[in-house]
């Protein structure tokens, strides 16, 4: 009996260090402000290595769910001027989405993916899998 107790608390361990083991994200509400939205995103790495680059897309979506708006960005690394993003730390991106026109609902919504995520050494991990996404209320 305590060998089953002990495999299972192992078994749901290792799953809980697996689940760490990805870059978190977290999706604030969107914040109008005439013809721009802005969305938020809180990101920490929980990987073992730093992460290089990370490029996400921001689709917009109205009340009904239609898609309004898009940005496409590297929200780490990807340029120069922004550094890769450390094991155990944490930064922050702005998606800024502009209409056409001033957004006169603000019942919008964001939905974020990645596309693009590489690691130390320009490795890529995938995306689907090591990123880990939650929108905040």
């Amino acid at each position: 009996m305590n060998t089953i107790k002990t495999l299972l608390f192992l078994v749901v361990s290792l799953g809980a260090s697996i689940a760490q083991a990805q870059l978190a994200v977290t999706v604030s509400p969107v914040r109008v402000i005439g013809q721009k939205v802005v969305v938020p995103l809180a990101m920490t790495n929980n990987l073992a290595g730093p992460v290089a680059s990370a490029r996400a897309v921001c689709f917009l979506l109205d009340e009904q769910g239609t898609m309004i708006g898009q940005s496409t960005k590297w929200v780490i690394g990807g340029t120069k001027d922004r550094p890769a993003l450390q094991p155990n730390a944490g930064t922050t991106f702005n998606f800024v989405i502009t209409g056409p026109q001033r957004y006169t609902t603000t019942n919008l919504t964001a939905q974020v993916s990645f596309s693009r995520l590489v690691l130390d050494g320009e490795k890529l991990a995938n995306p689907k899998t090591d990123v880990q996404i939650q929108n905040r209320k």
